[in-house]
């Protein structure tokens, strides 16, 4: 089981990596060439609804970084309660750290039983996050929704 579980994270991310190499215009792409890491904690429920809350701090190679609060609404064919632990995101197509706020629009594939494993593909304008985290909870799903990060 906990394979499988594996094997369906690591499915979805690597569809989040392939959709982040997607070329964005030249001039834009000039221009947005600092990478930024998440380390986060979350936690959340699901029954067609979704919804998380968690921290976590953002780190660019710039040198700039930030302390994040995360809140996560959606809703799918999904079910469940988890908590995600030292999870981590890439982002990337951003200029400076303030292009990471905002909302990203989500697509996310959840399972587990006991261990738990997340994968999230999150859009915002030109910005990807590709996301990947595990923990402990019941889940088993797949949502869209808005994956929001503001400054704490």
């Amino acid at each position: 089981m906990i394979k499988r579980t594996f094997a369906m994270a690591a499915l979805v991310l690597a569809c989040a990596t392939a959709f982040s190499a997607v070329p964005v215009s030249s001039a834009q792409a000039a221009e947005a060439h600092v990478k930024c890491d998440l380390t986060y904690n979350l936690a959340g429920w699901s029954l067609i609804y979704k919804h998380a809350t968690g921290n976590g701090t953002i780190s660019c190679d710039n040198g700039q970084h930030a302390n994040v609060k995360i809140v996560v609404v959606g809703g799918g064919l999904t079910a469940g309660k988890y908590r995600i632990n030292h999870g981590k995101g890439e982002i990337s197509n951003v200029r400076n750290i303030d292009d990471v706020f905002g909302s990203y629009a989500q697509a996310s594939a959840d399972a587990g039983l006991v261990k738990s494993a997340n994968a999230q593909v999150l859009t915002k304008g030109t910005t990807s996050l590709a996301l990947a985290g595990t923990g402990e909870g019941v889940n088993l799903g797949i949502s869209v929704g808005k994956f929001t990060i503001t400054r704490r």
